[in-house]
């Protein structure tokens, strides 16, 4: 490896863009939630903050470059919580902003407790193509320890509804690893969720995080063991039942893979505008990446005039574990010009890190690929720490 290969610059590619629209209330805070949300209190100031919405993206539009937006995640707190005529507002207005592809993806989440279900129809002809129910479990003893405000009926027909309503897809948000659930219990919510027939599934393990309310009182959840038998088995559930795993949490029925979250994990780009959205924008022409965040606070938000909270530089040292902390989620081999593209970083620097990780058999290269083993992807954390 010749200094000249590593130190000679290669000049970033605009990657794909994508719009995250956060809206920040929720009927009430759930204890393990570390979300930037609010609990209701009142009514909602719907019109004001769509109006906010709309001149915080007119704020980034030098950040769009020329690009049409391909994927678009309406999240929160609970965006259902808004009527289906804001949500239309919001969509247009931005359309007006920034041209959208012509198969673009716009994901809505949604609770099965903060809908009137006849609205199903009116969210999809505001716009939305895809639906993200935050289902969690359709155990009603594990919904009541979650915090959650509905029960499993109205998780159930939360999901019939959406497959009746036309959209293009839709997923079911599932957690595992709850408190004292049991293999049997964890078992029974997949059979429960794959019976209604989701497009996709997000199934990932409850962890405890600062500033929840699980974290300052931890409640009893399964032992290491318990959660691997858990995880391995429904793994093997999941895939007889015709979902793919294409991301650590995310499995999918063919062809129908959340593109907004593939968008995240390949390092591309996206806008992020509402109380707290994060942002990552690439720059070619400064040879820079920058991320956004907004003001965070809903009354700081809606009176502010700029909406831009930070704006932090990626330094060109720490591009390469920023890729790989994402990219790393996937299942998919990595491509080598990605990596350079998206970083501006040779393939040449992660050599080292890349050796150490194949003796180790965590991955395997071609000459234009690395791929994870299954043990890499078991000890993705561990592989990450070769390149820190």
């Amino acid at each position: 490896m010749s200094s000249t290969a590593v130190t000679t610059a290669i000049k970033l590619e605009l990657p794909p863009l994508s719009l995250y629209i956060h809206i920040p209330w929720c009927v009430q805070k759930c204890p393990y939630c570390d979300f930037n949300s609010h609990g209701q209190n009142g009514e909602l100031p719907q019109e004001a903050y769509v109006d906010a919405l709309l001149e915080d993206l007119r704020q980034d539009l030098h950040l769009v470059q020329g690009r049409q937006v391909h994927t678009i995640f309406i999240g929160g707190g609970t965006p259902s919580l808004f009527d289906a005529l804001q949500i239309k507002r919001i969509l247009d207005g931005a359309n007006a902003l920034i041209p959208f592809s012509d198969n673009i993806e716009i994901t809505m989440e949604a609770n099965p407790g903060t809908l009137e279900h006849d609205d199903f129809s009116a969210y999809r002809a505001a716009g939305v193509t895809r639906l993200s129910i935050g289902v969690q479990s359709f155990s009603k003893d594990k919904l009541n320890l979650l915090g959650r405000i509905h029960d499993q009926n109205e998780a159930q027909v939360a999901a019939q509804k959406a497959s009746q309503a036309a959209y293009l897809s839709f997923n079911l948000d599932l957690m595992h690893g709850l408190p004292n659930q049991s293999f049997s219990e964890a078992m029974a919510d997949i059979d429960t969720a794959a019976a209604l027939n989701p497009p996709h599934l997000s199934w990932y393990q409850l962890t405890i995080e600062p500033n929840t309310l699980f974290h300052s009182k931890p409640p009893q959840l399964p032992d290491d063991e318990a959660l691997w038998h858990i995880y391995e088995q429904g793994q093997q559930k999941l895939a007889a039942l015709g979902y793919e795993q294409y991301e650590i949490s995310a499995y999918a029925k063919p062809g129908y893979q959340c593109r907004h979250n593939l968008n995240y994990w390949q390092f591309g780009d996206y806008l992020g505008i509402g109380c707290g959205a994060h942002g990552k924008v690439t720059l070619p022409e400064e040879n820079r990446i920058i991320r956004t965040v907004k003001i965070k606070h809903p009354k700081g938000y809606l009176s502010a005039s700029n909406y831009t909270f930070e704006s932090i530089e990626v330094a060109e040292e720490d591009r390469a574990l920023e890729y790989l902390m994402n990219r790393l989620r996937l299942m998919t081999p990595i491509p080598k010009q990605e990596f350079e593209l998206r970083t501006g970083q040779h393939r040449e620097t992660l050599i080292a890190g890349m050796e150490k990780a194949k003796q180790r058999g965590l991955l395997t290269e071609s000459a234009e690929h690395w791929q994870l083993t299954s043990k890499g992807h078991m000890f993705v954390n561990d592989l990450l720490t070769q390149f820190c």
